[in-house]
Order: structure tokens, then sequence, then C-alpha cells
């Protein structure tokens, strides 16, 4: 699950600024001693938002705002709840401020939901039903007020918004799982803080944001770091500012993959449908159960193809559209919401001239704020308050991209790909090697055991004989090799048997210790952030460090790519596979920065099935690959360490 830095049961404690580290942080609270005054304007030191608003005294405020759609089709168009936290003075002293909104599906929390089945029978058809209920992959916050939101940026004069998504907790509406009318309903709230939206409270009577700016912002991680692309896409006055977290930037993207059905990481099974039953937590339960039942139809697991229903969920037809700052964040070790997400999301942002940041972290699927604390509050906070208040302090001139190493080090650089990136292709060979020379073009094949077997197994030990993968291997690296962008995949293949798909794992062969997707909290460091609020459970203004999670091992699978091969010409439309023909191949893999150490060797693994990603078909279909004539593409950049 993914959560905002939890806060914890301890007394308040909150800085002016953010805390110095030590080991181990025990000192009293500055906001105790010398608790923040009442302003009526916003204080602005050394090109920041200074904390002279109280947290503690803030004005909670509920609203139901009224959407642009009716899509539980009772006649009414849908609402959205939002809870809203802002400076007291905006009630007391005119103060105007601007929002910060994090929309979710999540703070209601979830249902618990069967994921559909994964292995099929000959037929393609599902040969059994799988019954383990679990969270979908797209987990994130359920409590309110989660995280530091409230605690740093409310001191600096924003207000903090939570809004729930459609269908969802106290809003109307249907989810459907990044369907146009959640888009609507989440730009309902930027909406209503402009006035273009009516508003009542929970009592009925007509509200409006006579405290707000009209300037806000849409941040959050997973599911709540995709509403903010989604919204920020309609091209909405008002939103000055995005900062999407692991988000997606097209739904096919999360659960397809060049014309297969492909699952998030961990979550194998789980589909538009199963998400959107999860996250289904409004009062009336019986309303979108017709919303619910077209979303199973209409994903259409029988082919991956490309269709108006993804069309409908892709954000980045729309990237030209967007007027706000995007501080794109990204796991390298993403597999839930996968990297392509957000390498697709650069390119499109770069190509449309659109303001934006990238930072490229180490972890998985999670916040990077308490790996990098300091920096993490700083270039936010920048980024917000250039944005949302005009403050000239040097952001936009900073490096547009910061890369996390290896070594958990961080590296800026102005783009991404790195500059001086440029195409290594290298060859497949028939003696199991990689080199830049086409060799024979000779045939070789593997018999698919994906169904039973998980990758990690079958990629061990890459000069042993595995008749269930073919394995290709460079020499060790006379020099450090960083792969900087979206590898490709070409090969002349035959397929015969079930299964359609054909995987591509590229691997780092070397004994080393490696990042995980996990990371590891560290209760000997904790930081004072911003203000608490005694005497209320969860509200410290404190967080502890987290550091990453490691590995030593043999080997890593770097990236991956996935195709049905019925999908060769266009992940679109199937085009039929002959049993035994040779078809060109070409597919990508999900973008990465890494570096293949000297000494280390890298390799091309291909397999059939993925047992963790890929639709599972029977055992035993039979895959070719004419060696001689196939190649990997890398982009590789200049390698530092």
């Amino acid at each position: 699950m993914v959560r905002s830095p939890g806060k914890r049961r301890r007394r308040a404690c909150g800085l002016a600024v953010v805390c110095a580290l030590t080991a181990a942080l025990a000192a009293p609270s500055a906001y105790a001693a010398q608790p923040p005054q009442s302003h009526a304007e916003l204080t602005v030191t050394g090109q920041e938002t200074q904390p002279v608003f109280s947290r503690a005294d803030a004005v909670y405020q509920q609203v139901d705002i009224r959407t642009e759609v009716d899509s539980d089709g009772d006649g009414t168009r849908d609402t959205v709840r939002m809870r809203i936290l802002r400076p007291k003075e905006t009630d007391t002293a005119g103060l105007k401020v601007a929002t910060i909104v994090e929309a979710s599906p999540y703070w209601a929390g979830g249902n618990d939901v069967p994921n559909h089945g994964v292995d099929l029978d000959e037929d393609g058809l599902p040969a059994k039903r799988q019954q383990d209920a679990g969270k979908p992959g797209l987990t994130g916050p359920a409590v309110a007020y989660s995280g530091y939101y409230d605690n740093y940026f409310l001191p600096r004069g924003y207000a903090v918004a939570q809004v729930d998504s459609l269908g969802t907790g106290g809003s109307t509406g249907c989810p459907t799982s990044g369907g146009r009318n959640e888009t609507l309903g989440a730009k309902a709230a930027i909406d209503w803080l402009n006035g273009r939206a009516k508003g009542w409270d929970l009592d009925g009577r007509p509200v409006e944001a006579g405290w707000s700016t009209g300037n806000a912002a849409m941040m959050g991680i997973s599911y709540n770091g995709t509403l903010p692309t989604a919204v920020a896409s309609t091209g909405v006055e008002g939103l000055k500012a995005i900062v999407p977290i692991s988000g997606i930037s097209s739904w096919y993207d999360y659960y397809r993959a060049n014309g297969g059905v492909v699952a998030p990481g961990t979550f194998q099974g789980e589909d538009t449908d199963v998400l959107a039953k999860y996250v289904y937590s409004r009062a009336d339960r019986e309303i979108c159960k017709p919303v619910l039942a077209a979303l199973e139809r209409d994903q259409d697991r029988v082919t991956g193809d490309w269709s108006p229903y993804w069309a409908e969920r892709d954000y980045l037809k729309d990237v030209r559209k967007i007027k706000a700052g995007v501080f794109v964040v990204h796991g390298l070790n993403d597999w839930n919401v996968k990297t392509k997400n957000a390498g697709q999301l650069w390119e499109a942002l770069k190509k449309n001239h659109v303001p934006r940041k990238l930072w490229l972290h180490q972890a998985g699927h999670t916040n990077p704020m308490p790996l990098r604390m300091e920096e993490w509050l700083r270039q936010v906070h920048h980024w917000f308050d250039h944005y949302l208040y005009g403050i000239d302090n040097g952001i936009t001139k900073e490096p547009q991209v910061d890369v996390e190493q290896a070594d958990f080090s961080w590296r800026q650089q102005r783009d991404w790909p790195a500059p001086g990136t440029r195409d290594t292709t290298l060859r497949l060979h028939a003696d199991g090697s990689l080199g830049r020379s086409a060799g024979p073009a000779t045939v070789q094949s593997l018999t698919d055991a994906g169904r039973t077997v998980p990758a990690e197994q079958l990629v061990t030990s890459p000069d042993a004989a595995n008749p269930h993968r073919l394995a290709y291997t460079t020499g060790p690296l006379d020099r450090d090799v960083r792969l900087n962008g979206v590898p490709e995949v070409d090969v002349r293949s035959s397929l015969s048997g079930t299964s359609p798909y054909v995987t591509a794992l590229l691997v780092d062969y070397g004994k080393d210790t490696r990042a995980t997707s996990g990371t590891v909290t560290d209760t000997t460091q904790q930081v004072c952030y911003g203000e608490g609020v005694p005497g209320l459970p969860g509200e410290t203004g404190c967080a502890y460090r987290t550091r990453h999670a490691t590995q030593s091992a043999d080997f890593k699978i770097v990236t991956r790519g996935w195709l049905d091969a019925r999908n060769r010409d266009s992940y679109a439309r199937q085009s039929k596979v002959v049993e035994g023909r040779e078809y060109r191949l070409r597919w990508d893999l999900q973008p990465q920065d890494y570096v293949f150490k000297a000494g280390h060797r890298l390799g091309l693994v291909l397999i059939s099935t993925d047992y963790d990603y890929t639709l599972r078909y029977p055992a035993g279909t039979t895959m070719t690959v004419r060696a001689g004539a196939g190649s990997v593409t890398l982009p590789t950049a200049p390698a530092t360490r």
C-alpha cells in the first residue's frame, strides 16, 4: 500500500525550517515554544514563504461540489466531496491563499475483490477462477490528512484539501478506473476554487471559496498521482502546478502492453473492473453495478488490443493542453506503475514545451520524501511558491532532472535521457553471446514453461543449458555501461502452441548488492519538518527517515518487456499467427536508468510466458529465434560513478 510518511504518536514537534538532522532528533518543539502569530498576509523571506500561520488553529471545511457529469445515471449531476484545512486568517483577516489538492479514491478505504484468473486453457479461456482476494495495485492513503502537506504547507500560507473521487467516500457518481468522469470529477474542485462550480456544505447551504486565490496545485502518489495529470490535461484554468508521483499517464500501459494483457507487478489478474469495485465506497452500493459491469465487458481481457476504452484513459493525447508546471516523480524499481508511464509523459511534456521537472529514485512504488527529505521539501516548496504565488526563487533555472544512482548518491542533469545518450545495438549469436557484429543466421528454440516457473528462475546461470529460455550475454564489461532510456528488441521468431506471448528480460549478471523496490524505516532518525497539533494523535509534524532495502545476488532483472505476437503489426488489432512461420517481432522494454558495472555481464533472456505479468496459457509452446538476425538496442549514456 502506498502511504505518505506516517504521522507518529509522539509529542508535537515542528521547526520554522526543516530540522538539521543528527542520528536522532529530540529538540523541543519550536512551535510549542513560539506559536505562530496571526498574520493577514504571507511572509516571504529568502525567496520562500515562511511558516507564520498556525496548523493547530486551522479552519476545517467540507463542501460537496457539483461536477459536469452524471456517471451513475440518476438524472442529477454527480458531486465530489472536498475536505479543506486553511489558515484561520482566511476567515478572520481576509487572507486569500492558494490550495494544494489531493484527489483520491482511497480516502474511505476499499473492498475485498477477487482478481481475474490468468491461467488459461488451450482455447484462451480461463482455466479456473482465482479466488485470492487482495487490494488492487493502485493502493493509497486511507487516513484523513495523513502525510505532511498540512503540517508543512499550511503554516506557509496554503490551504490543503482532500477530494473523494467519484463513487467513493462522500462523493456520488461511479468509479471507472481513469474514465473521463473521474477526471471531470476532480476537475470540479479546481473549478469551485475559481468560482466556476457550485458547492454546498453538508447541510445543503450554498458555499463559495471566497478565501481562495484561485491558484491550485495537485499532488499525490499512485492513483492520487494519476488524477493530477488527468485533470491538468483538460487545460483547466487555475491549476498552476502538479506533482504526479508514481502516476499513470495512459491506463493502457498500466494494464496492457503491446497487445498483451499484462498485470501491474504483484497484482496478477487485476484489471480496471477489479480496481473500480475495490474503491466503490459511496453509500449507495447498488447504483453503480451497471457501470462496473460495463467496465468488465469493455476492457477486453481476451485480447490486449487498443480500443476507444483505452483511448478515453489516455492523457498523453491532451498534454498540449496542460497549463501547469509538471514535476514528475517515479521509482526506477517501480513494477506496479511501470516506468513507461513516467518516461512517455516526460517526452510528451518536452515535445509540447510544458514547464517540467523530473525525479527518478532507486525505490519502487513509494513516496521519495523520507528518502531525501530536506531536498524534497525544498524543491516541492519552491515549485509551489513559484507557480502558485509567483515567487522568483530560481527553481525553474535549476537542472531539470535529479536521478538517484545505484550507490544512492544523486546526479543532476539538464534532461533525461542524459545528454550524450546514443543507441548501441548488440546482436544475438548462436553461441549465446551478444556482440556488435552479426553472426550466422541459426535457428534456436525454447519450450515455454512460464506458466509454472517465474522469470527470476529462468534467468539464472546464463551459461548453463535450459530448454525453457534463450540467454545471450556479453563478456565481462571493460567499462561501466549506463542504460538511459527505452531498450528495444528485434528478432525473427516463430511460435507453435497456445501462447502468443514473447517476453524479453534485460539482466545484469554479476555479484552485487543492489536496491530493491522496498524501503526500510530508520527509527533512529526522526525529522520534524512542520507544525504539529498538541493533543491530536498522529499530528506531530514529524516523520522517520527511510533508507533503501537492498539485496545481494548474482544477477538482477533490470527491465523487461512483452509482446502479443498477434499484435506484431499494431497493438490496436490482431493478425493471425501461423504456427511455425517466422515473423519479425519488435517491441520495447520499460525505460530505465541503470549502470552495468565494469566486470559484470549484460544479458538478454527471451522467454514466452512471464509468470508474474502475462496471461498464462498451457505450458509447451515452442518459440524459435533466428540468432544472427536478432538484436537488442540499448540507449547508452556516458557513465560516471
